[in-house]
């Protein structure tokens, strides 16, 4: 019997012919439409990046909305070269350029060729990792890239890990494999089958007040709630102070009160402070707490020429998290976590029949979902690999002891301008610092300012830096991850900042001037 007897006459056999959107499809028939399309979206970004002459447009939400107002995305605007006009207006012409070395705001890298050259294969071949049967090789390219991150880790023959979307989903996974574990390990529980026991409420997560602010998501995330965040107090430079640790730890069992956790930090956002992962370790290992080192933004260190040896202690660690978005200067995301025992990741892992079935799991399959959050998931891993396929570990390494270097150089040159006041002296490669007049000033009066001169700034469009608190203070901060910023670029910024800080404070004097002849 053939297909067209088995259809009914009311429907008609469908065919190749008649697939809707066939020619946007990728595939071998579409290969010099997509050839085209690659040619003309190359043009237009090699087009807006030779005419980048500054970091931003200085555009206001309010003046970029309505150019959105009007458009209806359910009418196609035309061919490629009109959708990539108007994307250009839209986003293009307003991006914030992290690779102008007069980006000095955040944890934004600019990237390597060969991670967007990455971008290219795995959208258009589309992997997902989650399972053997979606991924193939794939599977074995982010393998051996956890086990060579876990390598310059020193966690030991028995430790696993798995990319992940970032640093906040990489804590959040430390956090609750140490509460699993700790629950089965003093009660018998099961978190996963059975909830959270009765005392619940007693668990308790350690970090500094100077770490990222995802350890206390991460506790409302569990169930725990923010007030299981013990914060710990920092030394002069901003790192964990282990006394103050082992006293809250010792508070704690005074209290009746169970610490599951001690979050260390290799590299805060604000002052790139790496705590003291030796002695942290030691205090961990007396009363058998989970010791998780965020190294989100240090993680780079691991591949330094220079500055390895800060990382000291990191091998102690139960877990780790590494940002290689970051300091090693790959698109975003790309992230990892590990785990000293591949065991613990038992505590996320949920077989289902249609997916990843536990035969699959007893007949050695590497379905990397078994140890995820995620379930679908891209080949984010390989942007890492063709990194190092291309230029090696060592060059990545240099790149970020480049950038340690030169905020070393301008902590040295602006650290005696009577118009500076800093925080700290860098560790990494942030410097947080503020706008201080010679003429003595209420501090109300001086955060007023600082948080002006940042605004203005990225107003203007010249530069984009960022701002941040501290002690309630309000500063301003550099964090260079960029290794063409010079010395030249961050004095011109400081330029622009004694500039806007002098025509806030003039606006001031004749506002109060006009108010007193008013009077």
């Amino acid at each position: 019997m053939s297909i067209k007897q088995i259809v009914s006459n009311d429907s008609p056999v469908l065919s190749r012919a008649d697939v809707p959107g066939k020619r946007h499809l990728f595939n071998q028939h579409n290969l010099a439409a997509f050839r085209q399309g690659i040619e003309q979206s190359l043009q237009l970004v090699s087009h807006r990046l030779a005419a980048v002459s500054q970091p931003f447009s200085g555009v206001l939400p309010q003046e970029l909305a309505p150019a959105f107002a009007g458009i209806d995305l359910d009418q196609a605007v035309g061919d490629h070269a009109a959708v990539l006009a108007e994307l250009a207006t839209l986003y293009l012409d307003d991006a914030v350029y992290f690779h102008h070395p007069r980006y000095v705001a955040h944890l934004n890298c600019p990237v390597l060729l060969p991670a967007i050259m990455a971008e290219l294969i795995l959208s258009a071949v589309n992997s997902s990792l989650d399972t053997w049967d979606q991924s193939a090789g794939g599977t074995f390219i982010e393998q051996k890239l956890i086990d060579w991150t876990l390598g310059r880790i020193g966690l030991g023959p028995a430790a696993d890990g798995v990319f992940t979307s970032g640093g906040t989903q990489s804590n959040l996974m430390a956090l609750l494999l140490a509460r699993d574990s700790h629950c089965a390990r003093q009660t018998g529980g099961n978190v996963k089958l059975h909830g959270l026991p009765a005392d619940f409420g007693r668990l308790r997560i350690l970090c500094s007040s100077a770490s990222h602010f995802s350890v206390q998501k991460s506790a409302a995330l569990l169930g725990l709630g923010y007030d299981a965040v013990i914060s710990v107090p920092c030394d002069a430079q901003q790192r964990m102070d282990s006394a103050a640790l082992a006293q809250e730890i010792a508070r704690c069992h005074a209290d009746n009160l169970q610490p599951i956790a001690v979050v260390a930090t290799a590299g805060t956002t604000d002052f790139g402070s790496i705590d003291p992962l030796t002695a942290i370790a030691a205090l961990c290992r007396q009363h058998g707490i989970w010791l998780h080192v965020d190294a989100a933004y240090g993680g780079a260190l691991l591949v330094s020429p220079q500055y390895r040896h800060w990382l000291a202690g990191i091998e102690q660690a139960d877990s780790v998290t590494v940002d290689y978005h970051k300091s090693f200067f790959q698109p975003v995301s790309c992230s990892a976590f590990f785990a000293r025992d591949r065991r613990h990741f038992a505590h996320v892992t949920c077989h289902a029949d249609y997916l990843n079935p536990l035969s699959a799991a007893q007949e050695g399959t590497p379905n990397l979902v078994n140890k995820s959050l995620q379930t679908t998931r891209r080949f984010d891993a390989l942007k890492l690999w063709l990194t190092l396929r291309s230029m090696g570990a060592d060059e990545i390494g240099a790149m970020f002891d480049h950038v340690i270097e030169l905020t070393r150089q301008a902590y040295a040159t602006l650290r005696g301008d009577a118009a500076l006041q800093f925080a700290a002296a860098p560790q990494l490669s942030t410097l947080v610092f503020r706008f201080v007049p010679q003429q003595a000033l209420p501090d109300a009066v001086l955060d007023a300012a600082n948080v002006y001169i940042r605004k203005a700034i990225f107003r203007s469009g010249q530069a984009v830096i960022a701002g941040t608190k501290v002690a309630g203070r309000q500063y301003l901060k550099f964090t260079l991850l960029n290794p063409e910023t010079t010395l030249d670029d961050l004095l011109a910024i400081v330029g622009l900042i004694k500039h806007h800080g002098q025509h806030y404070l003039a606006g001031q004097r004749d506002a109060q001037a006009a108010t007193a002849f008013s009077a």
